[in-house]
């Protein structure tokens, strides 16, 4: 069950928040979130929802032995258990393929028979379930929050339906506060469901629109590829990507408002970027802060030498490629990001500072869209192919005709793509804010109560052009459901 879909928003939504605000106190509301949020997973992936469960217990248990232990012996120990467990319970479903089928190549040259490749069904959603939980533990561990006394909270924490399959990714010293005490309010319920609709928008009116041609130009062999087609393509995976998993972070964090939670912001404009360091900045916070706490930092950060730094910078961004997905191509993409950022620490670093602001913005797009090109392919060779056609290398062949890929919709959503990377609707509520300041007090609230009701009026509309783009349109899910 997706958000963008009929099933969703028109029964499933509905009917939570109805039976939601009619139960009385916190603990029963908590315990219909958990079996929704269940029920919702199960949708879909019913034949996981018991060893989800299964460990989550064991996750529980291990927060209470961290919680418990005075010794810190013990409470590392405790750590490294539930590293193991979690680490290892996401390598076995995810790596197990990639591991043996690259273990196949040398062993085939050395003349031994090949291993047989395991095709294991994916969890939906398991990097982030894997996250969460280590999270629970490693926080119990830092002191940050203790352990929950009812596995409830620790199954909600970690299968509440807004966040589930693709985050954001949560820190349990953020949400087991809001557990047992949360505000609920008129004001953040409508910012909730704001921020819920502009993310459907997002999805359907945008991602939704240049995922076709991004699709089929990045399907195309490598001789029908022209330097225009290569390019259009790029621009709209671009585009798609960051639209797509931007608008379902809004829809995320609308949901949590709807229920009084407030999750951490997900992206902050990244293609306003100055760097590739800013970059990471704005893009998936969730995720790079998650890697920065628990990883980078605990590895040395930067109290360490400058080649021992750029190692953890580097190690840190092989496993965000790898976090990603179970192919070189993700990993090759971690490292292309770690390597830049590394770049960025040496004297490139200071000219770049010294640049004019629009160069380093074009800087930035330009390896920001070269890095989504590893991202998209699903092989080396693909890639190298994609690559060669962007720059006038492609081989020799009937190439397609860039306009078949442009559409009246296509080019639509690449406008608007390009206007909302932008922080535009923010820069007219701050203009809208400035005008009304100027006015005398009795004309002033007339124009806040316009300026309420055009806010309304525009929800509303864009709400109905997102449910007509949604009944008339192809299924689309969404690109981080695979992660």
């Amino acid at each position: 069950m997706v958000f963008s879909s009929p099933l969703f928003l028109f029964l499933f939504l509905p009917v939570v928040l109805t039976v939601y605000f009619l139960l009385p106190g916190l603990r029963a509301r908590n315990s219909w979130l958990l079996l929704v949020s269940l029920f919702f997973y199960a949708w879909g992936e019913i034949s996981f929802v018991l060893l989800l469960l299964v460990s989550t217990l064991l996750n529980f248990q291990l927060g209470k032995w961290v919680d418990a232990s005075t010794d810190l012996a013990q409470r590392k120990k405790a750590v490294a258990v539930a590293v193991v467990v979690n680490v290892g319970f996401l390598a076995f479903f995810k790596y197990a393929g990639l591991v043996v089928t690259s273990l196949n190549a040398p062993l085939t040259w050395l003349g031994f028979a090949s291993l047989p490749v395991p095709h294991l069904a994916l969890p939906i959603g398991i990097s982030f379930f894997t996250f969460h939980a280590l999270s629970y533990i490693i926080d119990i561990y830092r002191r940050k929050w203790r352990a929950a006394r009812d596995p409830r909270d620790v199954a909600l924490y970690i299968f509440f339906f807004p966040q589930l399959v693709a985050g954001p990714i949560l820190r349990w010293n953020a949400i087991a506060p809001q557990l047992t005490r949360r505000q609920f309010d008129r004001a953040q319920f409508a910012e909730g469901v704001r921020r819920f609709v502009g993310g459907f928008a997002k999805k359907m009116i945008v991602a939704n629109a240049v995922a076709l041609p991004a699709d089929q130009i990045f399907a195309l062999p490598a001789g029908e590829l022209s330097a225009p087609v290569a390019w259009l393509g790029v621009a709209c995976y671009t585009v798609q990507i960051y639209f797509d998993f931007s608008g379902y972070s809004d829809m995320a964090v609308g949901l949590g408002k709807m229920f009084g939670f407030e999750f951490l912001e997900n992206f902050n404009f990244p293609y306003t970027a100055q760097s590739i360091k800013d970059f990471w900045r704005r893009w998936h916070i969730s995720l790079s802060s998650w890697f920065r706490d628990y990883v980078y930092i605990p590895l040395g950060g930067n109290r360490v030498s400058v080649g021992h730094n750029h190692l953890n910078l580097l190690a840190v961004f092989f496993l965000c490629g790898l976090w990603h997905g179970a192919n070189w191509t993700f990993v090759a993409w971690g490292l292309f990001h770690g390597g830049f950022l590394v770049l960025e620490k040496t004297a490139w670093g200071d000219t770049l500072a010294r640049l004019p602001r629009a160069l380093r913005h074009l800087y930035t797009i330009f390896v920001v869209m070269m890095g989504w090109v590893l991202f998209r392919a699903d092989t080396f060779a693909g890639a190298a192919h994609f690559f060669g056609a962007l720059f006038g290398a492609a081989p020799a062949g009937t190439v397609q005709p860039w306009h078949r890929y442009t559409s009246k919709e296509v080019i639509t959503a690449l406008g608007l793509g390009a206007a909302f990377s932008l922080p535009l609707w923010a820069g007219v509520k701050n203009a809208g804010a400035r005008i009304g300041g100027r006015l005398p007090p009795a004309a002033r609230e007339i124009y806040l109560v316009l300026g309420q009701l055009l806010e309304v009026v525009a929800v509303v509309a864009l709400l109905l052009i997102s449910a007509a783009w949604l009944a008339g349109g192809t299924y689309n899910p969404f690109i981080y459901f695979r992660f």
